[in-house]
């Protein structure tokens, strides 16, 4: 993914207003964020850790999206993420929900998926970044066809939510 600035970042945004992406909390170190190893730029809130934000390269441009975790049932099990196939014991996977764009959204509809909670899938397809013991599992793909297929996964994930 490119470097891109905060503005970029706040006009990106398809599922909130302008206001409310006005208002979001944009990562202050995103001078060095390792850029070269994102597929896309993904955050928790520090205030408030129940939102997370995805921004992601799309034929138009950048596309942002703003999640809410769903709240942890407190079983200790593993997940799998839907974007990078990762697995993570405990809440290393979370319940990610983000209103739909336009007329959907604003009558509440939401779409969700199972994301790394942390949002470091592309650092686990790279291998920059453990999940632990089994987080991984051993495929045939290389590592351009794993970020490959993350990449269509989170673009289905967006075209649901922009749907």
């Amino acid at each position: 993914m490119r470097p891109v600035t905060e503005q970029e970042i706040r006009n990106s945004f398809i599922n909130c207003t302008k206001g409310e992406a006005k208002r979001l909390a944009v990562p202050k170190d995103l001078a060095e964020r390792p850029w070269d190893d994102l597929d896309f730029l993904g955050w928790r809130d520090p205030a408030s850790p129940e939102r997370s934000y995805i921004v992601a390269e799309s034929g138009d441009g950048l596309v942002g999206v703003a999640l809410r975790r769903a709240a942890q049932a407190g079983l200790a099990r593993r997940s799998m993420c839907s974007l990078c196939l990762t697995t993570h014991s405990g809440d290393g996977v979370s319940l990610m929900t983000a209103r739909k764009a336009g007329p959907e959204g604003r009558q509440g509809n939401s779409v969700g998926s199972y994301i790394c909670a942390d949002l470091a899938c592309s650092l686990y397809l790279r291998g920059k970044k453990d999940a632990g013991n089994g987080g991984r599992l051993h495929e045939s793909l290389s590592v351009d066809e794993l970020i490959e297929r993350t990449a269509a996964n989170l673009a289905g994930f967006l075209d649901k939510v922009n749907a």
